[in-house]
């Protein structure tokens, strides 16, 4: 990606998607953007988020949330697995 900012046309090639569903998810707030006029732009990390290459500040959330509960189910079973 060369550009820092891309039309919904320009996403929905990108993400390999309908600009119908580029403007679901936006919607729904699975991809950020900035309304500009009549349309929206998408910044490139968003884009990366979208495609998997960027672990945006939510999914960190989700992960951290994530690690800790596994660590506080499982953390007895993770300290014998680490003295193997």
């Amino acid at each position: 990606m060369d550009k820092r900012i891309y039309s919904t046309i320009e996403a929905a090639k990108i993400l390999q998607i309908s600009r119908i569903e580029v403007f679901r998810r936006i919607k729904r707030g699975k991809l950020k953007a900035e309304k500009v006029g009549r349309n929206y732009v998408i910044a490139e990390n968003a884009l990366l988020e979208a495609l998997g290459q960027l672990v945006g500040p939510l999914k960190k959330q989700k992960i951290e949330r994530a690690v800790e509960r596994a660590v506080k189910e499982y953390g007895k079973t993770f300290k014998k697995l680490a003295e193997e």
